[in-house]
């Protein structure tokens, strides 16, 4: 196997050393550090400066405070016209809401909360969440930063005191408790005690056991032929009799196992490409414990994606190769191609990136956790322990998405005792990964606090890269409800690249809308393609503009990546071992099993 290009101290003597603040002292690192497990990484100075900003711009905006008067007396209006409308309507008959739910809110969506008194109360709640959307949020001289944390915070609080997240307040609980005679909270105390049991052994959830490594999902036949202390890379065996002569590099986040794209055979993309004729290589990332604390964004770089590449090249030589970054691995794979590009080295046919984000000006909700005062704690955090915990990361995300990920399970499956069937999705979520101390430090600062990428202040091999130097052929895909990378912050890739862009948005969130195989019910996607040099459009005119087309967008991106290869091969040996790269043993390979 070939050595990366450059060693870790050579690389760090080039660029400008990095040292997150919490490694420059000692005693400031531990006492932030404690801080940090005490408020699990929330740091309260930033909630309280956000607070201190929007109070004190409202106490000397009377004006505002004027408006908000005024919005609670007409609500409180309409909702006394609404309880007297409701006195005078026959029972069972609706009568009209002075307040409907978001589109996507469906807490309050069962008939059984039209009936008294459970039509006041979730219309009390919406209008105090209308209330305190309308305080948090247009208050002159408040930062946005500090507006969207204000803002968050009180949808987490109401959320939190939501009627439907109380037995004697949820109309839909006490049915189902009286027609069971309390079965439904027997089965839910049951789950909970399960529940807290699993955590508490870190056993992993009820259910995932249905859904082995290697037995159940990850079993698109294949081998490692490469493996070093940061990767594995599985080439996978061919599924036709010819294949394009071209191969496909996949580069998953590693915030994630690779398997995602890699599930059950009904749903795995890599199985897809492989039936397409396409040879399919995927990293395999380690699971990075202590002794991976000093692994850095150029280590992901060098160990990762060149070394990969590498062995593709002797294992496919005098070939292009197609890369395909997922999420965090795309923003490696754009940094990766813009320094080839700058560099001459044309190795690379084309790049597909899936939800990935190359600027970081706007990463949307993600972003209230990431400012100068959270990354201290968690870099002081980490600084112990060597990574970033796979809770911690969970944590955050659940919160982003409290009502579908956390009120509601708490109410499905601990009031009404249903405990959702756990699918490969859900338990692919649950096999979590760590992130090494110095890289995920790089990562929040140079990437989302300085958006360095984008504005070409990123170094690699001790010189910044410009995406704008990426002459390849471009396929981008974003998801309509993404939380992680919003579907306009990936769509700023259109600014930042000139070549030929063909853009993809999908319904589904940041992890549904790429696992969206062919035949999946309700899925639709948009695709258009802007020309090299093209003129911009922007994303609100874009949506307008492209036409809807039902069904998965898999299909068109095979469609894609053959146009950019016609030529049908036979296929190439799994490894080469003559150069270097043997095949080591049958995928899905040991890291995926790392805990």
């Amino acid at each position: 196997m070939s050595p990366p290009a450059s060693s870790p101290a050579r690389r760090r003597s080039l660029a400008e050393p990095f040292a997150p603040p919490a490694e420059r002292n000692p005693l400031d690192r531990r006492v932030h550090a404690a801080i940090a497990r005490a408020t699990a990484s929330v740091s309260p100075i930033a909630l309280l400066l956000a607070t201190v900003d929007w109070a004190g711009h409202l106490a000397l905006s009377p004006g505002k405070r004027m408006e908000l008067a005024d919005l609670g007396l007409a609500q409180g209006r309409r909702l006394l016209r609404y309880a007297q409308e409701l006195a005078a309507t026959p029972p069972g008959s609706p009568a009209h809401a002075c307040i409907e739910p978001p589109a996507q809110d469906r807490r309050f969506s069962a008939p059984e909360w039209q009936a008294w008194p459970f039509n006041l109360m979730h219309q009390s709640f919406l209008l105090a969440q209308e209330w305190w959307d309308a305080a948090a949020h247009g208050v002159a001289g408040v930062s946005h930063h500090h507006e969207q944390v204000v803002a968050f915070a009180a949808r987490q609080l109401l959320d939190m005191c939501s009627p439907g997240n109380f037995l004697p307040t949820n109309p839909v609980v006490l049915r189902t408790t009286l027609a069971s005679g309390g079965v439904n909270l027997a089965r839910g105390t049951t789950h909970a005690v399960e529940d807290l049991g699993r955590l508490l052994t870190g056993a992993a959830p009820a259910g995932t056991g249905n859904f082995v490594v290697g037995r159940d999902v990850a079993v698109t036949p294949g081998k490692v032929v490469c493996r070093n202390p940061l990767i594995e890379l599985i080439q996978y065996a061919p599924g036709t009799a010819e294949v394009h002569a071209e191969p496909v590099l996949i580069v998953p986040a590693w915030i994630m196992k690779y398997y995602i794209l890699d599930l059950s055979p009904h749903n795995s993309l890599i199985k897809y490409l492989v039936d397409q004729g396409h040879t399919v290589f995927c990293i395999s990332w380690k699971n990075p414990g202590v002794d991976e604390r000093e692994l850095d964004m150029d280590d992901y770089l060098e160990l990762g994606f060149f070394a990969a590449l590498e062995a593709i090249n002797a294992i496919v030589p005098g070939q292009k190769v197609h890369a395909t970054g997922y999420c965090l691995g795309g923003t490696l794979l754009a940094i990766a191609a813009a320094a080839m590009d700058r560099d001459g080295d044309a190795r690379l046919g084309s790049m597909t990136l899936f939800t990935a984000q190359t600027d970081f000006t706007e990463p949307g909700e993600l972003a209230l956790f990431i400012d100068e005062s959270e990354v201290s704690l968690l870099e002081a955090q980490m600084a112990e322990t060597g990574f970033l915990t796979a809770g911690q990361m969970a944590g955050a995300f659940q919160i982003l998405r409290s009502n579908d990920l956390l009120w509601s399970r708490i109410v499905g499956e601990y009031l009404m005792g249903e405990r959702a069937p756990m699918n490969d999705l859900m338990a692919w979520n649950a096999d979590a990964t760590r992130m090494p101390a110095r890289m995920h430090s790089q990562y929040l600062r140079r990437l989302f606090l300085n958006d360095d990428l984008s504005e070409g202040r990123y170094p690699v091999r001790g010189k910044p890269v410009s995406l704008s130097d990426i002459d390849l052929p471009v396929f981008c895909v974003a998801t309509l409800t993404d939380h992680v990378a919003p579907w306009r912050s990936v769509y700023k890739l259109h600014y930042l690249v000139l070549a030929e862009l063909t853009f993809v948005l999908t319904s589904g969130g940041h992890n549904a809308g790429i696992v969206s195989e062919p035949g999946r019910p309700r899925r639709s996607f948009r695709m258009r393609t802007r020309p090299a040099g093209g003129n911009y459009v922007p994303p609100d005119d874009w949506v307008l503009q492209v036409p809807q087309t039902e069904g998965s967008w898999w299909p068109a991106w095979s469609a894609w990546l053959a146009a950019r290869d016609g030529e049908r091969v036979a296929p190439p040996a799994l490894g080469a071992a003559a150069a270097g790269y043997p095949a080591l043993e049958d995928a899905p390979g040991r890291y995926v099993y790392e805990k």
